[in-house]
């Protein structure tokens, strides 16, 4: 099947579109040798053509700096193994940012690929006084251009009516740089050429237009001519100017021309020039005062959102798990496998999926904020504060990112241009308090706090989400002059799109792939974990007529997991912990979502049909655990203790996994967490032992 490719820059709209294209028939996976997420779908035209149309990652150029833009840039040049070149190319381009947008259009003009335009967004270009001449541009351009709103589903028809075989023919280069580099470009596609490189031209330009492509072995490209291309650029830039801004210069001209005559700007009275509506927004939402005012209320109101509005909904998750699991009691006869179904599989795995609405509503939030385009803005806002610690703007989606799971926001650096910045925002990205965390704090807080209202409980949250994201910080500050890398600043450059409705179709198939992903994570790794601790603690078991056989803590204490505990108890006893806290602390290393599940074991909780009687009963046997002396174990300074260390942990071996994979080392996979591990153990003996000392 032939292979159509889209692109465009980050925010044009382009998986909107894909989406539209597509609809349902979308395929994911990974790039063949590389971790870049690879998303396909099938297109099917009017005239009963049937294409893989293949999203490729969002750009701003094809002279690439981020992993996410060298993908993009081998895959229309061919040189990616395993990757087809495409037979055709379908450019998006958001018509409010159209100058900036057709730079990447002229690039992929110069590739020789038949080039389709979709000049997406035009109802907001027309709403900033924005007027295109589409007839005109595809003229100068010398390629279909189909107007439409892809949120909307508006012209989607008519480009699939534009992708008719044969394709267009693909348009000639348009633009001319000076007579060194022009010279330099002959000489290369001819040697590329009788070498039988394909798309030679191509392949010419980028050897002169991009001194990191030339200067680093490239799949498709032998190293002699390489070299030629060194010595070609070496001339051109004895010769007064280096061909990369030369050829840039002569693209942003043509670029300019173009716009020049298909395109002009008025104001609502007729004027050229003007504010738009985004832009008077923009001057609240990114005042200096105002904006910070709007971003605090934003997220106190994510976080009030997700104790308050999710109550019924966990009720109702919960009601079904109890149906479930009285059912499957009801069905089988007592027994190990009865006890293993519902007390190891069914309580295990129901600890956990009860927190999906709480997770889900989290996302929600994101989802809202990035498809209305206050994401962009809060990134902008939040570039001031993060480069005092040495980080990027950029680094901020990929923190965001990581409050709903840091694996996404780890993978989400691979936008980020500088090798030192993306080693740093993975580093620091799982101390951003991720909706995992969320079942062991509302058990702490509720414990901490019973009898106070939601409001109470949401500032506390925010509180400890404040905490983790100010220790982020630190660490960034603190880690920058330690990490080798790159040491020339690296500008943030971020499209601000215009505000627009939230996409609900785009936020619904988001929470679809979200509950997908977090239900097959409690499927697998944490079905499996609640399968080996209902075990542990079950085997070996007492003998008849023994004491431990008539008293259920007894016979935990004798269980392979009460020997565990027994074991680790002096590395937590100094955080004020006991062996059974211990034991849900080691099973929380692998996820920290089972740690509230292995707790009620530990503690022989029984599940209850009424989850606040359940959390009752929880809080009240944590509540009256002692020490062999008599003392409280859980005090509100242990509890508290145990929330701080749950901040600082690591604790999610999936992540661990991804951090390596990113970063091609398992010296800072296994760094991350014995470090962060440690930082958490000395936060929380400093909060127990510092505590006492006031107690």
């Amino acid at each position: 099947m032939e292979t159509i490719a889209l692109v465009g820059n980050p925010n044009s709209g382009k998986t909107t579109l894909f989406n539209a294209l597509t609809g349902a028939n979308q395929k994911t996976g990974n790039y063949p040798g590389v971790t870049v997420t690879r998303v396909s779908g099938t297109l099917r035209t009017p005239h009963g053509h049937k294409f893989e149309l293949l999203d490729l990652p969002g750009c701003y150029s094809l002279s690439p700096k981020a992993p996410d833009e060298r993908i993009t840039r081998d895959v229309l040049l061919g040189d990616l193994e395993g990757s087809e070149l495409p037979t055709a190319v379908v450019c998006v381009v958001d018509a409010s940012n159209l100058e900036r947008h057709l730079y990447l259009v002229l690039q992929v003009v110069d590739l020789g690929l038949p080039v389709v335009v979709a000049l997406n967004k035009v109802d907001l270009a027309e709403k900033s006084g924005l007027r295109i001449n589409v007839e005109l541009l595809s003229e100068e351009l010398g390629l279909p251009v189909v107007p439409l709103q892809a949120n909307k589903g508006k012209g989607v028809v008519d480009l699939k009516h534009a992708l008719r075989r044969p394709f267009p023919r693909p348009s000639s280069r348009k633009w001319q740089a000076d007579k060194h580099t022009e010279s330099a470009v002959h000489e290369l596609t001819r040697q590329l050429e009788s070498q039988g490189t394909p798309n030679a031209s191509a392949h010419a330009i980028h050897l002169l237009a991009d001194t990191e492509y030339r200067m680093k072995q490239q799949p498709g490209i032998d190293d002699g001519v390489r070299m030629a291309g060194i010595e070609e650029a070496a001339k051109c830039i004895r010769a007064g100017a280096s061909p990369d801004e030369q050829i840039s210069r002569a693209r942003t001209r043509w670029v300019q021309s173009i716009c020049k005559v298909a395109a002009r700007r008025h104001n609502q009275d007729g004027a050229v020039g003007g504010l738009t509506v985004s832009d008077k927004i923009d001057q609240v939402i990114l005042h200096p005062l105002w904006g910070w005012v709007v971003f605090a209320a934003l997220m106190f109101a994510v976080f009030w959102m997700i104790f308050s509005l999710s109550e019924y909904p966990m009720a109702w998750v919960e009601a079904g798990i109890g149906a479930v699991s009285e059912s499957v009691s009801n069905i089988m006869p007592e027994g190990d496998l009865r006890d293993l179904v519902v007390d190891g599989v069914i309580a295990g795995v129901g600890s956990v999926v009860i927190f999906l609405p709480q997770i889900l509503l989290l996302l929600f939030c994101i989802g809202m904020m990035e498809t209305t385009g206050y994401m962009a803005r809060a990134a902008l806002l939040m570039d001031g504060l993060m480069s005092k610690v040495g980080l990027s703007g950029r680094a901020f989606l990929p923190l965001l990112s990581s409050y709903a799971c840091a694996i996404p926001g780890i993978m989400a650096t691979r936008s980020m241009d500088s090798a030192k910045q993306r080693l740093l925002t993975i580093l620091i990205a799982p101390w951003m308090s991720c909706t995992a965390r969320l079942p062991v704090y509302s058990l702490l807080i509720g414990m901490l706090l019973a009898g106070y209202g939601a409001t109470v409980q949401a500032l506390v949250l925010a509180g400890i989400y404040l905490l983790g994201t100010t220790s982020a910080l630190l660490a960034a500050w603190m880690l920058a002059p330690r990490v080798k890398g790159d040491e020339q600043a690296s500008h943030f450059l971020m499209e601000l799109p215009c505000y627009s409705i939230p996409d609900m179709s785009y936020i619904g198939r988001h929470l679809v792939e979200r509950t997908w992903s977090f239900l097959r994570k409690a499927g697998t790794v944490i079905l499996g974990l609640c399968i080996l601790l209902w075990a542990l603690q079950t085997y070996p078991k007492p003998g008849q007529g023994t004491p431990a056989a008539e008293d259920a803590a007894l016979a935990l204490e004798q269980s392979y997991m009460g020997k565990m505990g027994h074991a680790i108890e002096p590395a937590v006893k100094p955080l004020g912990y006991d062996w059974r806290t211990g034991t849900a602390l080691i099973a929380a290393f692998a996820a920290r979502e089972v740690f509230n599940a292995n707790l009620a074991i530990s503690y022989s909780v029984e599940e209850d049909e009424d989850e606040d009687r359940f959390l009752e009963k929880l809080r009240a046997k944590l509540g009256n655990a002692t020490w062999p002396d008599g003392r409280k174990v859980y005090t509100p300074l242990t509890t508290f203790s145990l929330l701080i260390f749950f901040v600082y942990a690591l604790q999610c071996l999936p992540t661990t996994v991804v951090v390596r994979r990113e970063t091609g080392s398992w010296k800072w996979a296994l760094g991350q967490l014995v470090a962060m591990t440690g930082v958490a153990w000395l936060a929380a003996f400093a909060v127990y032992q510092v505590g006492s000392l006031f107690a």
